[in-house]
């Protein structure tokens, strides 16, 4: 067919130049790999690449879900996705966002105020206190701006690495790895890594992979698992990865 076609790939190992991956045959929706000498002969890292432009054809557009204009409403915006879907704070935060502006202007808020906004994202009470607690922090202790590390934005109320890597990856460009349920999931599958402690995989897919792509692969595993890759009813027959999938090539 015209929208086939196929490229030499050469991996390089112990700096010997192998054609260990013999073929990829690509078309518009699907990855067939064929030649391969057994796909637990693959490095964990060759695999990781392979997954990386396998989502960067599906998804050229790498973006996060969450609407927001600046970094302090995509710090929110995250706190509140916890346990809530991507599509209900959308929802909630034009309204939010209306009504404080500013870190100021959450620093300054009633916290029961700011729990009848956000009231339907869950845990409302919860998330209020953080995110009032986080803006006063972010005032007292950063001069009123987002702060730029892992360890300075983990300092605040209620963010933890996976908000702090979503800041660092998207806000500053530095490579980060936002290990959510979708990046756990798929990374276990793939046979990227074999523990779902969300650190754990963070730490061991920064080794894995390249540090430029790192971010936006995570976003690419978010769509996928949502379209493709579903949590207990997977569509591996539909998937651009299934011809390296360790699930998959196990099952064969």
């Amino acid at each position: 067919a015209s929208d086939v076609y196929k490229r030499q790939v050469f991996i390089t190992i112990n700096g010997i130049l192998t054609d260990n991956l013999k073929y990829i045959f690509q078309s518009a929706r699907f990855y067939y790999i064929i030649g391969i000498k057994g796909g637990d002969q693959m490095t964990d890292k060759e695999r990781a690449l392979l997954a990386v432009e396998a989502l960067e054809k599906k998804y050229p557009d790498a973006i996060c879900s969450l609407n927001a204009m600046n970094p302090l409403q995509l710090l929110i915006a995250t706190r509140l996705s916890a346990q809530c879907t991507d599509a209900r704070v959308n929802l909630v935060t034009p309204a939010l966002f209306e009504k404080y502006k500013t870190a100021e202007d959450f620093a300054a808020a009633a916290p029961e105020e700011v729990e009848t906004l956000i009231r339907s994202c869950g845990f409302f009470r919860t998330k209020a206190r953080d995110i009032i607690g986080m803006c006063r922090k972010i005032i007292d202790d950063f001069g009123g701006k987002v702060p730029d590390s892992i360890e300075a934005l983990t300092s605040l109320p209620g963010v933890g690495r996976k908000t702090a890597n979503l800041i660092m990856g998207d806000v500053y460009g530095e490579p980060a790895v936002v290990a959510d349920t979708h990046l756990i999931r798929i990374s276990n599958l793939l046979g990227l890594v074999s523990t779902k402690d969300p650190y754990k995989v963070e730490m061991r897919l920064r080794e894995l992979l390249p540090p430029e792509r790192s971010n936006d692969f995570c976003h690419r595993c978010v769509l996928h698992g949502r379209d493709t890759c579903v949590a207990g009813r997977p569509k591996c027959g539909e998937c651009v990865m299934s011809g390296f999938c360790a699930k998959v090539l196990s099952d064969k």
